[in-house]
């Protein structure tokens, strides 16, 4: 097997099948959450300045991927690209979601658009008919009840608790169909809560199974280590101290981190498993070049335009890795460059994956190594044999537990 080598082709054929578009509408925030990824703790982004993205900066970027979509030879069937709006606050931009949603839905392009958005619900009572009127998916952030929210304060320092938790409440009441078919909730784990505190908490007051994150372990300041791991709670050892953790297992599904590494095991190795029709018919192509770590060919999955203009392959890195600029007249992004960098970055990690044994099943992005940028190239999953054996029969193990866990993850999450 081959080392991959991306090409300016390839970078341009994903940019244009692109499955998501996310404008960081501002950077203004109306909470200071004290383990924001845009807070204190931390350092790889840019200044927060309260500024609003423009609508003519979200306009020129979008005839740039019109003509791209126009003139591609290689694009894909599924035609339905997500237009995700995200903050700081992205309400407190109101006007731009607006503008751009209108403009998206009144012009004729080779792709057609939903629209989604991640929102502390603060300004939810204010907008929501608006959000309703064009199929919103909604991703609310909270943590639990008014304990395990703390952290998620006001910028005088109180509560957002009761506001956030009644505006929430209004949507449901007021939208109820809406509530149940397209909202969801995000929360973020740390020592003022649990999984279960969690789970227990939004699923009785809404119906829903949250995601549960951790707090974003990479872009820490040294003198800011202590405050971090004051906070931090690791996922598996919340939900593992449970007696019941298996009844849990099962009612989170993929927001459970087993689970979730379960369904990426399956993605990986199973032979029932195809990414093409191509692949069905033909069979799969066991020569293919070896792509190292599991970082995410640029584009992919998503483009995140920020607020000061940055083309980004995700929101979820430092700022420092932009690959290209927008701003009101030109789209600037060099192919050639970004392919050039990007095999830069998996030759770097090449001599480490090649002795890995779990090369397979690697979901390494070299972004989320703390110190890339500075030469740190150091994989904290790396595997030797013993250690992927171990791996591999945890896998097994679980769905030695769970044995109906096969059929929901092919059914629900490959099949789709």
């Amino acid at each position: 097997m081959n080392d991959f080598v991306l090409t300016s082709d390839k970078v341009r054929e994903t940019l244009a099948n692109t499955l998501q578009i996310v404008f960081e509408v501002t950077d203004a925030c109306n909470l200071r959450c004290e383990y924001c990824a845009y807070g204190s703790l931390y350092g790889n982004y840019d200044q927060r300045e309260n500024r609003f993205l423009s609508l003519q900066t979200a306009i020129c970027f979008i005839e740039y991927m019109e003509r791209l979509w126009k003139n591609s030879k290689t694009l894909l069937m599924n035609n339905n690209v997500f237009v995700s709006f995200y903050g700081g606050e992205p309400l407190l931009n109101f006007p731009f979601i607006k503008e751009v949603v209108n403009y998206l839905k009144t012009k004729a392009f080779h792709r057609s658009f939903k629209f989604n958005m991640t929102t502390n619900a603060m300004l939810l009572d204010k907008h929501m008919d608006f959000l309703v009127d064009n199929s919103f998916e909604l991703l609310i952030s909270l943590d639990g009840n008014y304990e395990n929210n703390s952290y998620r304060k006001l910028k005088n320092g109180l509560s957002s608790f009761e506001r956030v938790t009644s505006n929430i409440d209004k949507l449901r009441y007021v939208y109820p169909d809406y509530f149940e078919n397209h909202v969801s909730f995000n929360s973020v784990l740390h020592n003022r809560n649990t999984v279960i505190d969690i789970l227990g908490f939004i699923k009785d007051k809404y119906g829903k199974v949250p995601d549960i994150n951790e707090i974003n372990d990479t872009g820490i300041l040294v003198e800011k280590k202590d405050d971090f791991y004051r906070m931090y709670r690791n996922t598996y050892d919340s939900l593992f101290k449970n007696e019941n953790y298996g009844e849990i297992e099962r009612e989170m599904f993929l927001s459970c981190p087993t689970y979730h590494s379960a369904m990426l095991f399956l993605l990986h190795n199973s032979e029932f498993k195809y990414d093409s029709y191509n692949e069905l018919l033909y069979g799969k192509n066991e020569k293919q070049r070896k792509l190292y770590t599991g970082t995410c060919i640029p584009f992919s999955r998503k483009v995140f335009v920020t607020v000061n203009g940055k083309i980004m392959p995700c929101e979820r890195i430092g700022h420092h890795y932009e690959l290209g600029f927008v701003d009101d007249k030109e789209v600037v992004v060099d192919f050639n460059s970004i392919a050039a960098k990007y095999n830069d970055y998996y030759q770097r990690m090449a001599p480490q994956c090649r002795m890995c044994k779990n090369q397979k099943d690697c979901v390494q992005c070299v972004f989320q190594i703390d110190g890339f940028e500075r030469g740190n190239n150091q994989c904290f999953g790396f595997m030797n044999e013993v250690e992927r054996k171990r791996f591999v029969q945890t896998q097994l193990n679980f769905f030695s537990r769970h044995p109906e866990a096969y059929s929901e993850i092919m059914n629900k999450v490959i099949m789709k």
